[in-house]
């Protein structure tokens, strides 16, 4: 394909494509070789803002009633597991429309509340389009009036599935075929957002009244050993806390419930909704103004300022014996922040731990909304 690139930071990165444009651009060319019955090496297809985009068909066959066509997944310079991978379409030819089916390695749908019902292939709808509209396309362009039936498969689909979050939000068997602008965008995180909002979703259809998210490892522990009752309505947010409540407001949640290790969440006493260490640090500038509003010590709070780890700042608020204080106004100035960025439209409540020093901080909400999310 022509490449493309664009800037993360000050570095250069080039974009790659997404399963749904390799499984539209090996069906188009399946669909042409069955009609011609000469073999295919590239497939121009329409991406949905209206881009085309050529792709190199790295194998066709044409075997009597069937052609089959490969594309290798090519991420570009994102860090993607499925670079590399193999996207196959099998066409046949059928009397009337456009029939999309999932083979061996795409998953199938085993929860309400994804892109697809429930059992149907996971082969999402801005996918099933653009497969839809490159066969059509080759007709056209062969004359042919009948329909096609097309089968997808990714042969190492159902071992790449074990490394997703498929199994978790309740795709079995293999990958899902995905994909809105057909372009992989190095680094981006709109794929990780539409995953919480995913799952977030099937909380939703489950019936669901409280959104109960994690920010990662430490805090899927945490609530494993502590409320394991919650464990699988969990939703792992990573860094994106303000997305995620933004996602829980848009899908009707009225209470949202936060947990994490205060090695995250101490950032939302600054406002800092992305804490991803490349968005924001501030947890050592945070401390410290919670500390002056508390009235600590000057040379204590220039002693956090040295401190890489939040755990580390600890150890000397509570040698000091003034981490109260300190934490107090954290809570609040949490709390105050997440209110802000829900705007009257869901209570908030975060639950803030610490393993090292046997923490445990709650905003305002946090045990009203736990009460409603284990009855």
């Amino acid at each position: 394909m022509e490449e493309r690139f664009i800037y993360c930071g000050t570095k250069k990165m080039r974009c790659g494509y997404t399963t749904g444009s390799c499984a539209a651009a090996a069906a188009k060319a399946a669909a042409e070789a069955l009609l011609t019955g000469q073999k295919v090496k590239y497939a121009d297809i329409l991406l949905p803002k209206g881009e085309r985009l050529r792709l190199e068909i790295s194998d066709c066959t044409i075997n009597g009633k069937t052609a089959s066509c490969t594309v290798i997944k090519d991420s570009g310079d994102d860090p993607d597991i499925t670079n590399g991978i193999e996207i196959i379409a099998e066409v046949s030819l059928i009397d009337s429309g456009v029939e999309i089916i999932g083979g061996k390695g795409v998953g199938t749908v085993t929860k309400a509340g994804l892109d697809q019902p429930v059992g149907a292939a996971a082969i999402n709808s801005v996918p099933r389009k653009m497969i839809a509209q490159s066969v059509n396309d080759a007709a056209e362009m062969q004359e042919y009036r009948g329909g096609f039936r097309v089968v997808i498969s990714v042969p190492k689909g159902e071992e790449l599935a074990k490394k997703t979050f498929n199994p978790r939000i309740g795709i079995v068997g293999g990958i899902s075929i995905i994909g809105t602008t057909g372009i992989v965008e190095p680094m981006s995180s709109s794929a990780l957002i539409e995953t919480i909002r995913t799952e977030a979703n099937i909380r939703r259809k489950e019936g669901r009244s409280v959104l109960v998210l994690t920010v990662g490892n430490y805090s899927e522990r945490f609530v494993s050993e502590k409320l394991p009752q919650l464990s699988e309505q969990c939703v792992m947010c990573s860094n994106f806390i303000g997305d995620a409540i933004d996602i829980g407001i848009t899908l009707g949640f009225k209470n949202i419930l936060i947990y994490g290790h205060i090695g995250k969440l101490v950032k939302l006493g600054s406002g800092i909704m992305n804490t991803h260490s490349s968005y924001a640090d501030g947890r050592m500038e945070t401390l410290i103004a919670c500390g002056a509003l508390a009235g600590l010590d000057n040379n204590l709070l220039c002693r956090l300022s040295d401190c890489a780890t939040t755990d580390a700042a600890l150890d000397i608020l509570y040698e000091s014996g003034q981490e109260q204080k300190l934490l107090d106004i954290l809570t609040e100035r949490i709390h105050g922040y997440l209110q802000a960025r829900a705007k009257g439209e869901a209570k908030v409540g975060a639950v803030i731990f610490s393993y090292q020093h046997d923490m445990l901080l709650k905003t305002q909400y946090a045990d009203e909304i736990l009460d409603l999310a284990v009855k």
